[in-house]
């Protein structure tokens, strides 16, 4: 079904039943968008901890870090 049928068949529905749909849409996203963004947290939690031992063992690797306390200039 495309959007446009979607939306057709929504006009014919009362206006107290358009509501429901749309309130239960907006849940159903927002649910949604708080899993995906867990899990991205997840994710880059588990890729931190996996490179902790390459950084860890790697001066090479945080060689730029000395740099954190000096002033930046464009």
């Amino acid at each position: 079904m495309t959007d446009r049928e979607i939306l057709e068949q929504l006009k014919k529905l009362p206006t107290p039943e358009r509501l429901k749909i749309v309130e239960s849409t907006v849940h159903q996203l927002r649910e949604e968008l708080e899993g995906a963004v867990e899990h991205g947290a997840d994710r880059l939690a588990q890729a931190a901890q996996a490179l902790l031992a390459d950084y860890a063992s790697d001066a090479e690797l945080t060689a730029f870090t000395g740099l954190d306390s000096e002033p930046f200039h464009a």
